[in-house]
């Protein structure tokens, strides 16, 4: 469960990342 959670924390964070290089 826990590696489930830093995956998706991970994700969320190159998410933001990609959006405020966009933008």
């Amino acid at each position: 469960m826990f590696l489930l959670d830093l995956m998706f924390l991970f994700l969320s964070s190159l998410i933001l990342m990609i959006c405020v290089l966009v933008g």
